[in-house]
């Protein structure tokens, strides 16, 4: 399927063609806009693909969508169920969210251009998967929720030293979270890192995107061989068994997202590919 008129291609991943990703299989799994996934082949590799309506998923469209976050949340959904499916399958190399080429000729053409790119990126993947691991720092004000930092010793007979002893108290019991979480996270890269076999940082997660109690110290992402996960995941849980005020949460296994970065020699021309 090359391009029906006011459609475009949507490009998911970039995958190691096998035997066990045939059409019967992807008839399993619906996509973006409900629509099928296809492969589109080229050069030893291969493009999951789905049409998208161009009134949708135009340059211009996109640009309005982006800013639904109910429409964003919907197709950010149905693009990670596939790539996840596609990863319980081969290996994938996760594009970003709503990439859209004019049609499956410019895919096949931009598989052609990057394929030496694609392979090498697909053999570090291999047998490979993300585990995501944060690091809080929890003190009595975190754990109680924000209105406990207003609170004053209503029965002291000067609720103002009251107040400032209360605000100190809260300062250096932060100050202590902060160190022990450091210190959680210094173990975790020396101990769990040792197996992972890349790193990489994200900015730690406030306001809307933080959820949970306490403050959100390192929000790290590591590149973990498949049969190492449950001795890494279990290494990660040891470094802060015994420091107090410290949360971890580990997530995953995940297809290699924060890995999965082409540069920019190997991106397609910018009026070959719509995107945000």
């Amino acid at each position: 399927m090359a391009g029906e008129a006011g459609e475009l291609s949507y490009t998911y991943a970039v995958v190691r063609p096998t035997e066990a990703l045939t059409d019967e299989a992807l008839r399993e799994v619906g996509g973006v806009a409900s629509g099928a996934v296809r492969l589109v082949s080229a050069e030893g590799v291969a493009a999951a693909v789905g049409s998208v309506p161009e009134s949708e998923f135009s340059e211009a469209a996109l640009k309005l969508h982006l800013e639904d976050l109910t429409w964003l949340e919907r197709v950010a959904r149905a693009h990670h169920g596939v790539v996840e499916f596609l990863a319980a399958h081969t290996t994938v190399l996760p594009l970003r969210l709503a990439t859209v080429y004019v049609d499956d000729d410019r895919v096949r053409e931009v598989l052609r251009r990057g394929a030496p790119t694609f392979l090498r990126m697909l053999d570090r993947f291999a047998e490979h998967v993300e585990w995501g691991v944060k690091v809080y720092a929890e003190t009595a004000e975190t754990a109680r929720g924000p209105a406990a930092a207003q609170g004053v010793d209503g029965d002291s007979p000067d609720p103002g030293r009251a107040y400032l002893r209360r605000r100190r108290q809260q300062r250096d019991e932060r100050g202590a979270a902060w160190s022990a979480a450091t210190e959680a996270v210094r173990r975790i890269e020396a101990g769990a890192g040792g197996i992972a076999v890349e790193l990489a940082r994200h900015r730690p997660q406030q306001g809307q995107l933080a959820v949970g109690a306490g403050e959100n110290v390192a929000n790290d992402s590591y590149l973990v061989p498949a049969d190492r996960s449950d001795e890494f995941c279990a290494r990660v849980r040891d470094a802060t068994r015994d420091l107090p005020g410290v949360r971890i949460e580990i997530t995953g296994p995940w297809a290699p997202y924060s890995f999965a970065v082409l540069g920019e020699p190997e991106t397609p021309d910018e009026d070959e590919v719509r995107r945000p």
